[in-house]
C-alpha cells in the first residue's frame, strides 16, 4: 500500500502540530489533502485569512529561520459544518496525529471529542473501504496511544483499520506571544495578522511504535519506529525532562530569564552533564543494557553532549518562568525529579544532583519555609501511594541536600 499523495489530519493546532506533524508532512510532499481541526474560533479564522499558509520559526544553532507551511484546511469541530468536512477527511486519511494539551480530551461525549469524531471518520471509513491508518498521538503521555484506543472501543469504533502509535517527541517548542516580543526574538508570526508565532528547535528525531502492517508505507517516513516505546521514554523523562527541571530550578534561584544563560555559567553546566551522564544515564543504561545503542556508554555520552547544547540554543529564548511553572506536577512520584531520583536509586546509584534539584523545586512549593518541606512532598505524592519505605528514602535525600547556589 503506498501513502503518496494521501490525506493527513491533525487534531489541534499547536506548536508540535503546527511545526513538527504538519510541518513534516507538508515537507514530505506525500500528502494531497492537510487538514487540522482546532476549536479556537480566532485561530480557525486566522488560518483561513491567510489561505490556508502559516510560518513555522526554527531555531537552529545560528540563528532562526521561517519556513511557510501552505495548502492547510482547518476545520471547527464544534462547527456542525466543519465536523462534517473532518469526518470525510477522517475517511480517506491514511496519517492522522493529536497533539493536544491532554489526553483528557480524548474523551467524552460532546460533538468535538477527539474520540468521538475520530470514531465517526473510522465508520466511515469503513462504509466506504478507505485505507488503513495510523494515529500519531503527541501528548507527552507514556500511554496515550493505548488511552485513545480505549476511548474509541468506547464509542464503538471499528479498530480493525486504525492503529494508534505512542511517540517520544524530544523536540523542543513553543509559542512566542505579542508583537514585542515577537520583534524582540527575531520571530515570524503564524500569518501576517497573527499576534503569536510558534517557535521550534530544528531537531526531529521522533520515535513512534512499530506499525502492526509491514505492508503500510508512512508519508511520514522521518520518524523511527520501535518495538517497545518504554525505555525511550524513561530516557526522554529522567534524561532530558529532568535535566531541563534541573537546569531551570538552579536558575530560577539565581535570578536568570532564559535557559541559555546556563551556557555562561560552566560550574552549573557541568554540574547537569555529570547529573545527565553520572546520575540519570547510568541508571537508564544499566537497566536498559543490550536494548539499544543508546543505552551504552559511549551512546548516552553522544546523546548527553547533544542534548546539552541543544538545550541551551539562544534562539530557542527558552524563559526560565515556563520550565518552572508547575513544581508540583515536576515533583510527583513519577515524574521528572522524584522520578529520576527512584530510577537512580533502584539501580544502586546516589542521586545527589537530583535531589539538590528536587529541593530547589520544593522551595518554591513551602513558600521559604523548611518545616513544611515534608510535608509538601507529601502532599504532592499522595495520589501515587508510594510505599512509606521508598518514601522515606527519598525524602532523606532531599532533606540532606546540600544547597550548592
Amino acid at each position: 500500500m503506498s501513502a503518496t499523495r494521501s490525506t493527513f489530519v491533525g487534531f489541534g493546532f499547536g506548536p508540535i502540530q503546527a511545526g513538527l506533524f504538519i510541518y513534516e508532512a507538508f515537507r514530505a510532499g506525500k500528502f494531497s489533502r492537510l487538514v487540522v481541526a482546532e476549536v479556537v474560533p480566532e485561530t480557525v479564522a486566522t488560518l483561513r485569512a491567510a489561505g490556508g499558509a502559516y510560518t513555522v520559526n526554527v531555531a537552529t544553532a545560528s540563528g532562526i529561520a521561517a519556513h511557510e507551511v501552505r495548502g492547510v484546511e482547518i476545520l471547527n469541530p464544534r462547527d456542525p459544518v466543519d465536523r462534517a468536512a473532518l469526518v470525510e477527511a477522517l475517511a480517506e486519511a491514511q496519517e492522522i496525529a493529536t497533539a493536544l494539551p491532554s489526553v483528557a480530551l480524548f474523551a467524552g461525549e460532546a460533538p468535538d471529542a477527539v474520540a468521538r469524531v475520530l470514531a465517526d471518520g473510522l465508520r466511515r471509513k469503513r462504509e466506504r473501504g478507505g485505507p488503513r491508518a495510523v494515529v500519531y498521538t503527541g501528548e507527552n503521555h507514556n500511554h496515550a496511544a493505548e488511552l485513545l484506543t480505549e476511548a474509541l472501543r468506547a464509542q464503538q469504533a471499528p479498530l480493525d483499520s486504525v492503529a494508534c502509535l505512542n511517540t517520544v517527541i524530544g523536540k523542543m517548542s513553543g509559542v512566542v506571544t505579542g508583537f514585542d516580543a515577537m520583534r524582540a526574538q527575531g520571530a515570524t508570526p503564524m500569518t501576517p495578522s497573527a499576534s503569536r508565532a510558534f517557535l521550534v528547535e530544528a531537531f526531529n528525531r521522533i520515535l513512534i511504535t512499530r506499525v502492526p502492517w509491514p505492508e503500510f508505507q508512512r508519508g511520514l517516513h522521518m520518524f523511527e519506529e520501535k518495538d517497545d516505546l518504554l525505555p525511550f521514554e524513561e530516557a526522554k523523562l529522567y534524561g532530558h525532562n529532568a535535566i531541563h527541571a534541573l537546569l531551570g530550578y538552579r536558575l530560577l534561584r539565581r535570578g536568570a530569564m532564559y535557559l541559555s544563560d546556563a551556557a555562561a555559567d560552566p560550574e552549573l553546566m557541568q554540574q547537569a552533564r555529570a547529573a545527565l551522564l553520572e546520575e540519570s544515564g547510568a541508571a537508564l543504561c544499566r537497566k536498559y543494557a543490550g536494548v539499544d545503542a543508546l543505552f551504552t556508554l559511549d551512546g548516552y555520552r553522544a546523546h548527553a553532549e547533544d542534548l546539552l547544547v541543544r538545550m541551551i540554543n539562544p534562539y530557542l529564548h527558552d524563559a526560565v518562568e515556563r520550565v518552572t511553572r508547575d513544581p508540583r506536577r515536576k515533583l510527583g512520584w513519577n515524574d521528572r525529579l522524584v522520578g529520576t531520583m527512584r530510577l537512580v536509586l533502584r539501580q544502586g546509584i546516589a542521586p545527589r544532583r537530583f535531589a539538590q534539584a528536587a529541593r530547589a523545586a520544593a522551595a518554591e512549593l513551602r513558600a521559604g519555609d523548611a518545616r513544611l518541606l515534608a510535608a509538601c512532598l507529601r502532599a504532592a505524592w499522595a495520589e501515587e501511594h508510594p510505599a512509606a519505605e521508598e518514601q522515606e528514602l527519598v525524602l532523606k535525600w532531599i532533606e540532606e541536600a546540600v544547597d550548592e547556589d
